[in-house]
């Protein structure tokens, strides 16, 4: 992507603070981003033999005790977030503050009071998810000198009296079955927070190929994607939003590299109810564009364990504004050589760590990357191949081959051809989106979209008037009610 589209995306080097969120959960998700970065266990780009900060856990521990607590696969405790059509699960096992002094076996039930307790502090009224709906896991057990357990799943599947658009809490209490160790008040206790899609309808179109929207949230409301539909399914157009850009920064003063969003992608972040949500409603999936910002951090020069936490970061802001995955673009950097300390040489093999932790870090979040510099191409990682931690490479715009070569073990159906860059006038012809629907190819995406553009009728609606036709054997309906930006 070029310079003229991404005018106002690099702003000055600062952190804004989480405010505003109307949204209890939200909230509290975003203090515990805040916390983690007080903590430090955010990446020091200084060091790259950093290790990660311990959570604080004197406030849990007492002399002589080993304390339990119940977490999952994420570390997060407490509560988390899941969204899940017809069925869906979330694994969690029980942790100790110290090795176990001897066997101990825990296990769960579905305890209602722990919704009410929470209810109550936070002034909330979130529902129990039907018990009748919910399967508890039985027992797990922690052997001598281990500081976890195997992990277990709750269960859950859809039920009748769910209501579209609200969420439900399947409340899960820890007890001591045998064993020496205490599980306090406040750690023996697990929320889930669950949004049942299963009424909702999806995005997903008969012929399978997903319509990337890349919008520039500095000049439009992501919200336009809501204006297009197909007239045979009543189908949105798009599947996939990115929010283009969030920045990777490099703080000079605590020597930490940090996601950074300028005041637009902030005030979108800070209202999703408003912004966001509507568009996973419809069945969208909203991603966090991640790119340079001019300073010596980029996606391809971080070091492996930097790495590492960096996609902790990355998984901490995906989960406090529930967003869907993260769009590495390595431009914008002003990358050093030598490196400086805390970084490496940048390379397509670091791009390809950082992709690989990202995925790891958050599995069931999507991973995308920009078929242009150092992430134009990505070699295995720890003997993986990129198709497995990466989900869609969206080409360049025009680019038109075959990208297997260019990620090995990548499907088709991950590969974007043919994008198109609407601020310019950069479309493409009904011939080459033939060419990728013909050739099993799964992905096309569309850049800065923009009812309120001057090129709207005559280029844009056309353009996505071919791509209805085409791709999907359908009609485009525009409602005609587009979304000024209004903030």
């Amino acid at each position: 992507m070029d310079a003229g589209k991404i005018a106002c995306a690099c702003q000055i080097n600062h952190i804004n603070s989480f405010n505003c969120m109307k949204n209890n959960i939200l909230n509290e998700s975003k203090c515990f981003v805040v916390l983690l970065l007080l903590m430090g266990c955010f990446f020091s780009a200084c060091d790259e033999s950093i290790e990660l900060a311990k959570l604080d856990e004197t406030s849990y521990e007492v002399p002589d005790e080993v304390i339990g607590y119940i977490t999952n696969n994420g570390g997060d405790r407490k509560k988390s977030f899941i969204d899940f059509r017809d069925k869906g699960a979330e694994e969690i096992y029980v942790g100790l503050t110290a090795e176990a002094p001897e066997d101990i076996t825990v296990s769960f039930r579905y305890e209602p009071s722990l919704l009410e307790v929470y209810n109550s502090t936070y002034e909330t009224e979130y529902p129990l998810f039907p018990a009748s709906a919910v399967t508890i896991p039985g027992q797990v057990t922690i052997g001598k000198g281990s500081k976890a357990s195997g992990k277990t799943k709750v269960e859950f599947e859809t039920a009748e009296t769910l209501e579209v658009g609200k969420t439900y809490v399947i409340p899960v209490k820890a007890e001591l079955v045998s064993g020496n160790v205490r599980l306090s008040e406040t750690e023996s206790g697990f929320l889930i927070f669950i949004d049942d899609l299963s009424k909702i309808p999806t995005a997903e179109k008969p012929t399978g190929i997903k319509i990337i929207s890349c919008m520039e949230v500095n000049d439009t409301n992501p919200l336009n994607n809501l204006c297009f539909t197909l007239a045979g399914s009543g189908k949105p157009l798009i599947d996939i939003v990115i929010l283009f850009s969030a920045n990777i920064n490099y703080n000079n003063e605590t020597g930490r590299v940090f996601v950074y969003n300028n005041p637009n992608v902030q005030h979108l972040l800070d209202n999703r109810e408003k912004y966001i949500k509507p568009l996973q409603d419809r069945g969208m999936q909203v991603v966090l564009g991640i790119l340079g910002n001019h300073d010596r951090s980029g996606v391809a020069n971080l070091g492996d364990e930097a790495a590492r936490q960096f996609a902790r970061e990355l998984k901490a802001v995906c989960d406090a504004y529930r967003l869907d995955g993260v769009f590495f673009d390595d431009e914008y950097s002003a990358y050093q050589n030598p490196p400086p300390p805390g970084f490496v040489t940048p390379s397509n093999a670091a791009a390809a760590r950082l992709c690989y932790e990202t995925k790891k870090a958050m599995p069931n979040k999507l991973v995308t990357v920009y078929v242009y510099s150092r992430t134009s191409s990505l070699p295995a990682v720890d003997g993986q191949n990129p198709g497995t931690f990466i989900d869609y490479a969206i080409h360049d715009y025009g680019g038109s081959y075959d990208l297997s070569g260019n990620y090995p073990g990548l499907p088709r159906s991950g590969m974007a051809l043919y994008s198109q860059e609407y601020a310019r006038g950069y479309t493409t012809s009904e011939t080459n989106l033939k060419r990728l629907r013909d050739g099993g190819y799964g992905a096309h995406m569309i850049f800065a979209m923009d009812p309120f553009r001057g090129n709207f009728n005559s280029t844009q609606k056309k353009s996505m008037e071919r791509i209805a036709r085409v791709l999907f054997d359908d009609e485009l309906v525009y409602d005609g009610k587009p979304y000024k930006k209004d903030w």
